[in-house]
């Protein structure tokens, strides 16, 4: 039997919160949570969503992301617009001023990368990503199709 440490479930843990952490660490001038950034992030690719799906992406309770958006709101980085035919629901969009401050933690985020990838040829990088990239199809499709519910295709 393998240790913990050498199979694949705690190997992609562990290296999943090291980059966490890491980038936590290189994003410290932000003046950001990861939670708050982690919004910003995923918001950038979803504009004009509406905070329960949000919700849903992050994995987090409407709340809970209520309380993030606030901060961000205030702090002129995100904006919430009327739905034009639902008043009970707010669109969700990013303000200039988050503009600059996803292009600082893009250039972190790849910063981290090429930490974590030194001394990884291109060729194994690409054959990394191929690998899990079919992972995760795998997993989607097996817990797709064994009860019938949505698991979500963002990462």
């Amino acid at each position: 039997m393998d240790a913990p440490e050498r199979t694949l479930g705690f190997l992609l843990h562990d290296v999943a919160r090291l980059l966490r952490k890491r980038f936590d660490q290189n994003a410290r001038d932000l003046g950001l949570t990861r939670a708050q950034w982690q919004v910003l992030a995923h918001l950038a690719r979803n504009e004009g969503i509406h905070q329960g799906g949000l919700a849903e992406i992050l994995e987090l309770e409407p709340i809970s992301l209520g309380r993030i958006l606030d901060r961000l709101q205030a702090a002129g980085l995100v904006e919430r617009r009327p739905h034009p035919k639902d008043r009970r629901v707010w669109l969700l969009f990013l303000r200039p001023k988050a503009h600059p401050v996803l292009d600082r933690m893009r250039a972190i985020g790849a910063a981290t990368r090429a930490e974590a990838l030194a001394g990884v040829p291109e060729a194994e990088r690409e054959q990394l990503i191929r690998i899990l990239t079919t992972m995760k199809e795998n997993l989607i499709a097996a817990a797709s199709g064994s009860n019938g519910e949505r698991i979500a295709r963002h990462g």
